[in-house]
């Protein structure tokens, strides 16, 4: 039984990293599989294979567009071989139902592709629950801010990685995957989030490398 319940309504820090930290991105295809299963998967209705949902939508036997959702995707990153997301649960079940679909989905793509077979990701996925709404601001950051708090930039992280960074910093955006309002309406505008986020990066990447400091003391 998973330690942390998964309760209906409450938000979540959910991520999970490819087996023996080997990257499960290898190409812009792998990401962009995966947004359009991120996106794909997260409704109540039973679903099959993305081939299955695109025949389906062809012939008008889907509408997901009015269909309820599993997740509310409030952000997320993918960085080369882990992933994290924001999501608050609105479905019984519902963050247990995405990620399995998510995860076998797109092993089955990955593996197929690769010509490999097994796992991909590192066991299941890893969840922390969000407590208080100073939690929720700055894991907002860190996850919106991931490539930087890891070090990818140009070419790598423009191919490769993605975030949901550019939905909440950006106006008019044409698409949009996120649940944004519980973070963005605490802001005056977008703007003034951009700057929390700037600012707070500094001290989140300073903690993130104090932990791997103490985590490396304790191994031989």
């Amino acid at each position: 039984m998973r330690k942390i319940p998964l309760i209906k309504n409450e938000y979540y820090h959910v991520y999970n990293r490819g087996v023996d930290k080997r990257n499960i991105f290898g190409t812009k295809g792998d990401s962009n599989r995966f947004l359009q299963s991120m996106d794909s998967f997260n409704t109540e209705e039973p679903v099959g294979s993305l081939y299955q949902l695109s025949f389906d939508k062809r012939f008008g036997r889907r509408t997901s567009k009015s269909s309820k959702k599993l997740v509310e995707i409030v952000c997320f990153c993918l960085n080369l071989n882990h992933f994290h997301f924001l999501l608050k649960q609105v479905a019984e079940n519902g963050i247990s139902e995405f990620m399995k679909r998510l995860s076998g989905g797109y092993t089955k793509y990955f593996n197929e592709k690769n010509e490999r077979s097994g796992v991909l990701f590192q066991g299941k996925f890893k969840s922390s629950h969000i407590d208080s709404n100073e939690y929720m601001l700055h894991l907002s950051v860190y996850i919106n801010l991931n490539n930087l708090i890891h070090g990818l930039s140009g070419e790598e992280f423009k191919n490769l990685s993605f975030s949901s960074w550019k939905e909440y910093i950006e106006e008019n955006m044409e698409s949009s995957m996120c649940a944004k309002q519980v973070i963005l309406d605490q802001f005056k505008s977008k703007g003034e989030y951009k700057d929390f986020a700037e600012k707070s990066l500094p001290d989140i990447i300073a903690r993130k490398t104090q932990e791997k400091e103490i985590e490396e003391m304790f191994i031989d």
